[in-house]
């Protein structure tokens, strides 16, 4: 099962990890000025998670496959890391549309 952690980075603004089981990262998010705002980062991401429409896969510059989870309005709201293949990136997409849901958060 996956699991979201929050934490406040160094520079104090608050950010979310969803990481695997085996401690991987599958989605990360920007950085929130208040906690309140990081959590409310996390619950968006579990509700619109289930839906594959929200979800945009694309390369980056070095040719590297990643993809972002974004809101009902558009706003990115979790960014995963880049992937040397394609079938890697598809694999998190899919742990985050079937764990996001039901994981813990862990501060």
């Amino acid at each position: 099962m996956a699991t979201f952690f929050v934490k406040q980075r160094a520079d104090e603004q608050w950010q979310f990890n969803l990481k695997a089981d085996d401690g991987s990262t599958l989605l990360l998010s920007e950085g929130y000025t208040t906690k309140s705002a990081c959590m409310n980062g996390v619950e968006s991401v579990i509700k619109n998670s289930v839906s594959e429409g929200r979800y945009d896969k694309a390369k980056n510059k070095g040719g590297k496959w990643y993809f972002n989870l974004k809101a009902g309005n558009g706003q990115i709201i979790g960014t995963s890391p880049a992937f040397a293949d394609e079938s890697a990136c598809d694999e998190a997409m899919a742990s985050v549309m079937s764990q996001a849901g039901d994981a813990p958060v862990e501060e």
